[in-house]
């Protein structure tokens, strides 16, 4: 076999062992077609959800596997809406203030953090679903550990054994402290009195024979000299755990531990354990059973008793199991004794929820090789005796009423009221404390439920229902809605725009004046014309036979400046739009700014309208000897090419639209180097400050605006080269040297370079592209201080394989028509 062949031979191998393992780790995983999602407890659908958020799955993967894992589609759509409910409570707290990580215990934004999540997703993410061993979880929790408290006092009923250490003090008319260890034939051996045999003994017995042996050598034990005899270091024994445990084996404990104690060490009972029935077999025979519902139903550990070396500890299988599902507080599969009832089990699951049907409850039982379902009455629960693989599903109520009725919308106390005998409407409105002073009183509806549970709307008139006119009696599930004027119509608005502090749409109340309406807007803003105003009024019976009809009746109005009450003031009405104008001939100053080669540079408000560039330079006292006057340029924000309204008064506003725009042009420009780069090369107006200077008022000579920056730079000495060269750099300048010469210096062209789109910037931010003769680029001569820019050539597509074949397939096909026609002309 050649090395090809035994590579692709181990790949196949690799392949099919983790086809295999993936066969048999998905055939070991749970079949949940059972499970109904009506059953499940909120915190186990909160668990389901915690888990599967670690293993990295959104719910919608999550609903995925559960239909894979057999799971129908009703149930899966049930466990979509849980989850929906689920989390909105959990929404719904967090906007209440409630802390999300403690929402649930259980933390629905669960982050999973940056360990490997792939231990979560080999685990059974349904494992949760499994009905839980009432109990069983009392071994597994890490917070329930059972171990020994070795710091207490020496138990008096406490068996001596080898390796213990007895710790003897005498005081009194004698003083003296043994620390005596109890040797593998039980005895202990006293300094002067001799060996004493205390195993297996009491610790209340050794005692007593400590005593004894120190009064026979003379002692004065009783007669002014006291003996105290306690427990030092404990030995360890070996306990056998055999049967249906986690990990049955040998243990090595303290002698002070108890049947708790060992099983847990063991992992506690398995699936299937029991629970109830558990042995301490001690010299091969049952000494006791311990029931662990005796220690958690009652707090009872009677039977919890201390082993000692060799004792065994059997768990056996459980002999009968049911479950109880529903509406029951601890919702678990219980282990059932002989002589128990369904009562008992009740009790085991703390008792019936308050929304629970407890008149009967369902039960599920095996009948020889299918199932069949049995009702048990609330009076039998005592003497019904549960069978193997019972299931009992306690149901809820119904939700709904046999004597409610609803009144909603305009009256004081809307909500659910009782069906009393022979109520009318009359009293129900009585009985929500009346009617609004908004209610619409015209009409009103009651939604009756017929006898098949279909609905149908009765209207009566809210006036003669008030006036005693008519009395309308009401039935089971009536639900009365009287409607409030304002729900009736559109929101009531007034606007107001223009030269206001704060213009927008406000609330319209009657009798509500301009004036009013302007303070609402926090009063006029500076430059504001108090004549003048206008006001839109909408129009109602617009001709829509004629073009010129009018589309809005427009008014005139004209107001005291301080707002001061008049007779004859303006009256608005709903939809009114008012607009305020500016003053004729406000302006607002405007600031320049001249940087550079000047006298004096700095900032300068314009004085007339008709300010221009020349002017700006004689108000700075003019160019100093250093003054590179070809090289002046003039930078204006280019807000047009944006689509941004320069006049905007919210600069906020004004800085969120630019940012918006930038992002947009990063969009549009995604191919360029620097789109920032784009910006600010729109921001710059070429001119030729030369002329200018040379003929102040000419045509190049521009007016000034706001936000200008004229700037004379130094006298340059270099020329930049940027783009597609090997070396982008500032080249010194020489008149001598082309445009290619200047790219020789930067390293020359790169190779993805686009020769015939290169271009040159000039100082005073004119530019000036590469012109095509022939086959000739005629490129734009160089200045100090310019910039020269090579583009980049457009990323080639390529021919893919379809596009040739394609090509081929049409030239095939134009050479096949070719050859027929001229088959035909001979």
């Amino acid at each position: 076999m050649n090395k090809f062949s035994f590579l692709v031979f181990f790949i196949i191998v690799v392949i099919s062992f983790g086809t295999v393992n993936e066969g048999v780790a998905q055939s070991n995983l749970q079949n949940i077609s059972s499970i109904n999602v009506d059953d499940l407890s909120d915190q186990q659908v909160i668990q389901l959800i915690q888990q599967a958020q670690k293993a990295g799955l959104s719910d919608t993967d999550l609903l995925q596997q559960a239909q894979s894992r057999g799971m129908s589609a009703s149930q899966v759509q049930k466990l979509q809406t849980r989850i929906k409910d689920i989390r909105a409570k959990n929404s719904g707290s967090t906007q209440k203030g409630a802390d999300t990580s403690a929402t649930t215990g259980r933390q629905l934004n669960y982050k999973p953090d940056t360990t490997d999540t792939s231990s979560y997703k080999r685990k059974d993410l349904f494992e949760v679903l499994k009905p839980k061993i009432f109990g069983a979880d009392i071994f597994k929790n890490k917070n329930s550990s059972f171990e020994p408290n070795l710091k207490l006092a020496t138990p008096l009923n406490y068996i001596l054994g080898p390796n213990d250490q007895l710790n003897i003090n005498v005081y009194g008319s004698s003083l003296v402290n043994w620390k005596l260890e109890v040797s593998p034939e039980g005895n202990i051996n006293i300094p002067g009195v001799g060996v004493l045999n205390v195993g297996s003994k009491t610790i209340e017995e050794a005692t007593s024979l400590i005593k004894s042996k120190l009064a026979a050598n003379n002692y004065a034990v009783g007669r002014g000299t006291t003996v105290q005899v306690t427990l030092g270091n404990i030995r360890s024994i070996q306990v056998i755990i055999i049967g249906q445990v986690d990990k049955p084996g040998t243990y090595t404990l303290p002698s002070l531990a108890t049947v708790f104690n060992a099983l847990y060490t063991a992992g506690g009972p398995n699936d299937n354990g029991s629970l109830r029935q558990i042995e301490i077999i001690r010299n091969n025979r049952i000494i006791r059973h311990l029931d662990v519902y005796d220690f958690l139903l009652k707090g009872d550990q009677k039977n919890n008793i201390t082993l000692q070396d060799q004792d065994i500890v059997r768990v056996p299988t459980y002999r009968t199991r049911v479950e109880l599902i529903g509406q029951i507080k601890i919702p678990a599969l219980f282990e059932v004794l002989p002589g128990e009832t369904l009562d008992n089990i009740i009790s085991y699951a703390g008792g019936f929820t308050d929304s629970a049907y407890t008149a009967r409850i369902k039960v599920s039982q095996i009948s020889d090789q299918q199932r069949k379902i049995t009702d048990v009455l609330e009076a039998d629960y005592k003497n019904y005796i549960p069978l193997r693989g019972d299931k009992y599903t306690v149901e809820s109520v119904i939700s709904r009423f046999e004597n409610r009725v609803v009144i909603r919308g305009a009256v004081f106390r809307p909500g659910d009221y009782e069906l009393q005998s022979g109520l009318t409407l009359l009293q129900l409105i009585d009985k929500a404390a009346g009617l609004k002073e908004d209610a619409f009183t015209e009409r009103g509806t009651i939604t009756r439920l017929k006898p098949d549970n279909s609905t149908e709307i009765i209207g009566f008139n809210v006036k003669n229902v008030i006036n005693k006119v008519v009395n309308i009696p009401l039935q089971r599930e009536d639900i009365v809605n009287i409607s409030s004027i304002f729900d009736l119509r559109d929101k009531y608005i007034v606007t107001i725009n223009g030269n206001v502090r704060k213009p927008g749409k406000f609330a319209f109340s009657e009798n509500m004046k301009v004036e009013d309406l302007i303070l609402k807007a926090g009063g006029f803003a500076e430059g504001a014309s108090t004549n003048r105003i206008e006001v839109a009024r909408r129009i109602a019976d617009a001709d829509p036979n004629s073009k010129s009809s009018s589309v809005a009746q427009v008014f005139s109005v004209n107001i005291d400046g301080q707002l001061k009450p008049a007779e004859a003031n303006f009256v608005l009405t709903p939809f009114d739009i008012v607009s305020v104008y500016s003053l004729p001939g406000y302006e607002k100053q405007k600031t320049v700014k001249i940087e550079g080669e000047v006298l004096y540079p700095g900032s300068y408000t314009i004085k007339n309208k008709n300010e221009k560039v020349s002017d700006l330079i004689a108000r700075a006292g003019g160019l100093t000897a250093s003054a590179d006057v070809e090289g002046g340029s003039l930078k204006r924000e280019n807000i047009a090419i944006l689509g941004i309204d320069k006049n905007k008064a919210d600069t906020a506003a004004l800085t969120l639209e630019r940012a918006s725009q930038a992002n947009r042009l990063k969009r549009t420009y995604k191919d360029s180097t620097n789109v920032d780069d784009i910006q600010q090369r729109n921001n710059y107006v070429g001119i030729e400050l030369d002329k200018i200077l040379k003929t102040p008022g000419s045509k190049g000579d521009l007016l000034l605006e706001d936000g200008d920056v004229l700037r004379v730079p130094k006298q340059q000495q270099v020329v930049r080269v940027n783009g597609q060269v090997l070396y982008p750099s500032a080249v010194v300048y020489d008149g001598s040297k082309s445009f290619n010469d200047f790219v020789s210096n930067a390293g020359g062209y790169a190779p993805g370079a686009l020769r015939r789109g290169a271009y040159v910037v000039y100082p005073n931010g004119t530019v000036k592209g590469t012109r095509k003769f022939l086959f000739f680029n005629n490129h734009p001569s160089v200045k100090p201080g310019s910039e020269i820019y090579v583009p980049k050539k457009a990323e080639s597509k390529g021919n893919s394989l379809q596009t040739v074949l394609g090509l081929s397939t049409g030239l095939a096909s134009i050479s096949a028509i070719i050859l027929g026609i001229l088959s035909l002309k001979k």
